[in-house]
């Protein structure tokens, strides 16, 4: 029993956890010492292909939602309130391994180190993870793209808990970046002040549904924000405050040149953004793994005419570039397979050999695509409000709002090659 209500209750109640959350409860502290592991540290772990073994201690709907996985972790998923008796029973324990490290963890942190100190005064080895979910959603890296041949430096930045791709290219002493996460504002002013430059530009590719953009704070702080033209009609309230960029424009940043290209099919205002003719920033519209879902703006009603409008972009503007072309989207998914250099880029050449959806006519790409679609990303109609400016949100609850999948790719299972 918590707080007064039956285990029973609360396990299969998620009304009592809107009240009763990991954060307003009082977790005793630990009598013996636990380690904490950064989630930096955990992602280096991942990345060497250690083998991991993760105790997820949040509740299952959490959990079946979003979590930390790859080849090389074992993820179990035990809920905190398991662990709040004295006596913890042996069921509980038997589903925890006893002969190898356990990093326990949980939402921000608190229940996660109560958990594994109850697991050490039990003689099992365990630390936990520092901020938990949240601690693992700060994670945010800047990997070059070495295939990059334009002028000047493109980095893409990788956020490894949503999937979230966003890219900063540098020449001189000027800089751009496409697609800026709100969360990230002063990482990219650090970033351009490290590598003395300045950021003249802040780019997005469309409205988006899965995070908060960073484009109106970066604007705050001098940056030049821009948006797509195709994209106020979908309401946006800050249009003259930002730069609206028509199919055909360019941006210069040093000597490289960013190219506006028109890709509506993901969203209306899709657009790609072509850097110095060698990679092609496609937001939504083209992954490496998949092609765009055409449902988030118009819903079911409207997916199949975005669908027929995506495969017209992809095929006269995108798949119509030289085969060697870099393709870059603003997510990845668990399926993706990073290129030699670490970066979630493909050449359009590789695409068309590793991906059927870009080979088939119209009908059968609609009718494939339309078959087979993920949940929608949790949140999405509060995020599309923030970023159209119709809605106010803090940056804390912005944070809260993205925690978790993107989804905003068609089913990657059907669209992948044989």
């Amino acid at each position: 029993m918590i707080l007064g209500i039956p285990y029973e209750v609360l396990s299969g109640n998620d009304r009592y956890w809107d009240v009763y959350t990991m954060d307003e409860m009082d977790f005793p502290t630990p009598d013996v010492e636990v380690e904490s592991v950064l989630p930096t540290e955990l992602k280096a772990r991942i990345d060497a292909k250690e083998n991991v073994t993760l105790l997820d201690a949040r509740m299952e709907s959490d959990y079946n939602e979003w979590k930390i996985d790859g080849e090389n972790v074992e993820s179990i998923n035990v809920p905190y309130f398991n662990f709040l008796d004295e006596e913890i029973d042996d069921e509980i324990l038997a589903q925890i391994p006893d002969d190898q490290a356990v990093t326990v963890l949980c939402a921000k942190g608190g229940a996660s180190e109560f958990v594994a100190g109850s697991l050490k005064e039990q003689g099992y080895d365990v630390n936990h993870l520092e901020d938990g979910m949240n601690g693992w959603a700060s994670i945010y890296e800047a990997v070059e793209v070495e295939r990059y041949d334009g002028a000047g430096t493109l980095l893409q930045y990788q956020r490894p808990s949503s999937g979230c791709l966003g890219y900063f290219v540098h020449d001189g002493d000027e800089a751009a970046v496409i697609d800026p996460l709100r969360a990230f504002t002063d990482r990219y002013l650090a970033d351009a002040d490290e590598l003395g430059v300045d950021l003249q530009y802040a780019i997005d590719t469309h409205i988006h549904a899965d995070h908060i953009s960073g484009i109106r704070t970066l604007a705050a702080e001098g940056v030049e924000g821009s948006i797509p033209a195709a994209a106020v009609d979908r309401g946006v309230t800050y249009a003259d405050d930002v730069t609206v960029a028509d199919d055909g424009d360019e941006f210069q940043v040093g000597d490289a040149t960013i190219e506006t290209i028109f890709t509506p099919g993901h969203t209306s205002g899709m657009t790609s953004y072509l850097i110095d003719g060698e990679l092609l920033a496609t937001g939504d519209g083209l992954f490496v793994e998949s092609v765009a879902r055409p449902d988030l703006e118009e819903g079911d009603e409207g997916a199949k005419d975005a669908a027929k409008q995506l495969y017209d972009s992809l095929q006269e503007r995108v798949l119509s570039l030289p085969d060697d072309t870099l393709i870059g989207g603003a997510h990845f998914s668990d399926s993706a397979v990073p290129a030699a250099d670490g970066t979630y880029t493909a050449s359009i050449g590789e695409l068309e050999k590793d991906m059927a959806a870009l080979t088939m006519d119209k009908d059968e790409f609609v009718e494939l695509i339309l078959s087979d679609m993920p949940p929608r990303p949790a949140n999405y109609e509060q995020i599309i409000a923030t970023n159209l400016g119709q809605q106010a949100t803090g940056d804390e609850e912005a944070f809260e709002l993205e925690l978790g999948p993107n989804n905003c790719a068609a089913s990657q299972e059907s669209l992948a090659g044989d």
